[in-house]
């Protein structure tokens, strides 16, 4: 009896069946208008232990980055997991609400002559999902919006206008760091993008905004006086299942890869796992 029980205890096909996550939103777009504030970027979340079900098909959501002029970007969802999307820049020199950066996973910087800023971690989840936008700064010579916040921290805290750093993850073996805010838009200095895929902001007559990166959730960069803002980058879903439990039943074309024991699924655009 004793026999049949432990064979039973160690057959894999009984073992619990869990997957490891990350999911990161959509960044949001730059601000526009005349010295707009950075993109926020896209809600970053990651666990262990989801309990994934023999025979169920989990749905996976890639959300798009969110288009230039301070358009949020798109939630992405693993299942019961909702990353939140980024925050659009503020519009620079418009009137309020308009030049305050906007709320998401992570808020958008406000333009240059807003103090206004994007909330973080919007609606909140524990740990937070991202951090707040920074304010603008409205000073002669350099009209420097803020910069979109940052899944690791706040936009503006590596300087005014600097995008806020993302967070590393290590789902797929390698360290990757995820979800960088977008840079404020200035007339005296390029505002950085955050680590993780945030784009820079736009420069006088200078330079134009950068996206943020593709499947970082990195905010966009924000306009200048006389150049334009850029989108957010797209989010991404990553999963890590036990190989010996890998039903290889997917949609969406994730790219397979592994890491030691575990199979890596990374999902680039909307798909399904059924584990």
């Amino acid at each position: 009896m004793f026999a049949a029980k432990n064979f039973f205890l160690a057959n894999p096909s009984i073992e619990p069946l869990e997957a490891q996550y990350l999911v990161v939103a959509g960044g949001g777009g730059g601000g526009g208008n005349n010295n707009g504030g950075g993109g926020g970027a896209g809600g970053f979340r990651t666990g262990t232990g989801f309990a994934l079900t023999s025979g169920i098909t989990y749905t996976i959501t890639v959300g798009a980055g969110g288009s230039a002029g301070g358009n949020n970007g798109n939630n992405s969802v693993f299942s019961t997991i909702t990353s939140t999307a980024g925050g659009g820049g503020g519009n620079g020199g418009a009137v309020s609400p308009s030049n305050d950066g906007k709320n998401g996973g992570s808020g958008g910087g406000a333009g240059f002559d807003s103090t206004t800023v994007g909330t973080g971690n919007t609606p909140s989840t524990s740990p937070s999902q991202g951090n707040n936008g920074g304010a603008g700064l409205n000073t002669s010579p350099a009209f420097r919006a803020g910069g979109g916040g940052g899944a690791g921290e706040a936009g503006n805290t590596d300087g005014q206008g600097e995008g806020g750093d993302g967070t590393a993850s290590s789902i797929t073996g390698s360290s990757v760091t995820y979800a960088g805010g977008g840079g404020g838009g200035s007339n005296l200095l390029v505002s950085s993008g955050g680590a993780g895929g945030g784009g820079n902001g736009a420069l006088a007559s200078v330079s134009n905004a950068t996206a943020g990166a593709a499947n970082s959730g990195g905010g966009g960069g924000g306009t200048s006086s006389s150049q334009t803002s850029a989108a957010g980058g797209s989010g991404v879903v990553i999963l890590s299942i036990p190989t010996s439990r890998y039903s290889s039943t997917t949609t969406g074309s994730p790219t397979v890869t592994t890491s030691g024991s575990n199979t890596i699924l990374t999902y680039t655009s909307s798909g399904s796992y059924t584990a």
